[in-house]
């Protein structure tokens, strides 16, 4: 059984067990919490689609742990004037798990 849901700004395919990896949310590592927002759901003969979620439907996820991901940097100057400037930015990342699929 599969199920596409919405979390943290983006559309995600999973399966039971599947680990994956997403943007930080406001649980911490070692919980499980339930999410109410399935965009749909199937087990390749039948699929249920949500206007826009699924209403009957959940899936419970286990955080993992939190990282960070990798490094970028970047560079901006402005020629002619010496102006010049670096960055960098690591995203803040949650390893999660899927416990369960209902609905």
């Amino acid at each position: 059984m599969f199920a596409i849901i919405e979390l943290g700004g983006s559309q995600l395919k999973l399966e039971k067990d599947q680990v994956f990896l997403t943007n930080r949310t406001e649980n911490k590592a070692g919980t499980e919490f339930k999410l109410d927002k399935v965009l749909a759901t199937g087990d390749g003969a039948k699929l249920q689609l949500g206007t826009p979620y699924v209403a009957s439907a959940s899936v419970t996820l286990k955080v993992l742990e939190e990282l960070r991901g990798k490094k970028v940097r970047g560079f901006t100057y402005k020629r002619k004037t010496g102006q010049r400037r670096a960055w960098g930015h690591r995203q803040e990342l949650q390893k999660m798990q899927v416990v369960s699929i209902s609905g």
